[in-house]
């Protein structure tokens, strides 16, 4: 008689997970890493100008002490200027549009002049506690998360107003629009101060009806930071308090790409060049990974 010999389900599982994080792991290649930053905590790219623009909070992330600044970079990770634009108190998420980034900083949403290099406006968001991160959408209005106010804010014809607000945006961080939804990369449920009870996942906000749902199957990820599209319908997401690099598919289901540190922040992905920065926020670092 032939005995049939069968490999237990539990080690087939964790072959099968080794296999698949061995060839996520080896997409990603450390590049460049520059030090010298101060609490980086969001990376944008220009390609106007070919400049990587870094928001650092120098300070505490919710005190208004007036030290916080951006620098300036090239994708090649050589420094252009550290202290590029100063006299923000604890900048974070940006956005470029044109020749302006808009950049969150507490309870303000703050417009610079890149051409110039200057702060060319500001606009108060009455009530917010944490303005984090910032998204467009086709019309031209600008939204920014306050991940502590469980609220989003918009800018429209030069006013900034609340746009929605409630529990069940799980403390939004990370933004960005797509199609009719503004899709969010979520804390979590929020106990006492950063802590979660449950950690978030990504979730959408109709622009239209203002309705929020989970992006796929809502499965809890991480507390996360920055958010953004890897060209191939999925999402490249920070966990910020794990220290990790996700790449979220539609489905909901994330896969771990890197290992980090504690502390990675607004990630930025340049597509053309495939290059993802991760702001290494408590480390001082900018760190930037080849994504094959």
């Amino acid at each position: 008689m032939k005995i049939k010999k069968t490999i237990p389900a539990a080690i087939l599982f964790y072959l099968f997970t080794m296999f698949f994080s061995s060839l996520y792991a080896n997409e990603l290649k450390l590049v460049w890493e520059i030090s010298g930053l101060n609490m980086p905590e969001s990376a944008v790219y220009d390609s106007r100008t070919n400049i990587i623009f870094v928001s650092n909070i120098h300070g505490k992330p919710n005190e208004k002490d007036g030290v916080g600044y951006i620098s300036t970079l090239r994708p090649d990770g050589s420094v252009i200027q550290f202290n590029w634009v100063e006299g923000f108190h604890a900048p974070k998420g940006m956005i470029v549009v044109g020749d302006k980034i808009y950049v969150s900083d507490i309870d303000h949403l703050v417009e610079v002049d890149i051409n110039h290099g200057r702060i060319s406006g500001k606009w108060k968001a009455e009530g917010a506690i944490f303005l984090n991160d910032t998204a467009i959408d086709p019309s031209g209005n600008i939204y920014v998360s306050d991940m502590l106010g469980n609220s989003i804010y918009r800018l429209s014809n030069n006013r900034l107003e609340l746009w929605v607000t409630g529990d069940e945006l799980l403390a939004p961080n990370g933004l960005m629009v797509k199609g009719n939804d503004l899709l969010m990369a979520t804390w979590g449920v929020r106990t006492e101060g950063f802590s979660t009870s449950v950690v978030g996942h990504l979730k959408t906000v109709s622009l239209d009806s203002h309705s929020v749902a989970s992006f796929g199957n809502g499965t809890p990820v991480g507390n996360l930071d920055g958010l953004e599209p890897d060209g191939n319908g999925s999402y490249l997401v920070t966990d910020w308090m794990a220290g990790a690099l996700y790449r979220i598919q539609p489905s909901g289901d994330a896969d771990l790409l890197l290992d980090l540190n504690q502390g990675s922040a607004d990630l930025e992905y340049i597509q053309s060049k495939g290059l993802v920065l991760i702001p290494m926020m408590l480390d001082g670092k900018l760190v930037a990974y080849k994504l094959h």
